[in-house]
């Protein structure tokens, strides 16, 4: 009599490999999500950059930062935009990022002497920076 043979997986190798991909997805995930989180943080950088340089020009041609470019901040995706002008000589201008996109705690900020700000970043420690940080490990 000829033996009958098995076709498919044991219940024993389905809930290994299960687990096998459990673990690697719970490593793979998190450096997934700071991944896409620091490519995020471009958009804040470069307009902050540009609002400082548009504010200087302003500055420049006017002797004063007062109804300057920065009174109209960007619409970002990431990021809103903010901009503080307590003085005709002094700004701040404050990129927060938008919890809905995934950006929620993430705050730089850079001011009319070009001091670039870390004020928020989840997980990174030292805060506020003086620079501005793309990972949680600083500059």
């Amino acid at each position: 009599m000829k033996a009958k043979t098995q076709r498919g997986f044991t219940l024993i190798e389905i809930m290994v490999t299960v687990a096998i991909v459990a673990i690697l997805a719970a490593i793979a995930l998190p450096s997934y999500t700071a991944y896409v989180q620091r490519g995020k943080i471009g958009e804040a950088i470069s307009n902050l950059a540009a609002m400082h340089v548009n504010m200087e020009q302003y500055f420049l041609d006017n002797n004063t930062y007062a109804n300057g470019p920065c009174t109209t901040p960007p619409t970002g995706t990431y990021f809103t935009y903010s901009c503080t002008i307590p003085s005709p000589t002094t700004y701040t201008i404050k990129a927060t990022g938008i919890a809905s996109q995934g950006m929620s705690g993430f705050t730089y900020s850079i001011d009319q002497a070009n001091n670039q700000q870390t004020i928020a970043f989840p997980g990174a420690s030292g805060l506020p920076a003086s620079c501005w940080y793309t990972k949680s490990s600083g500059c």
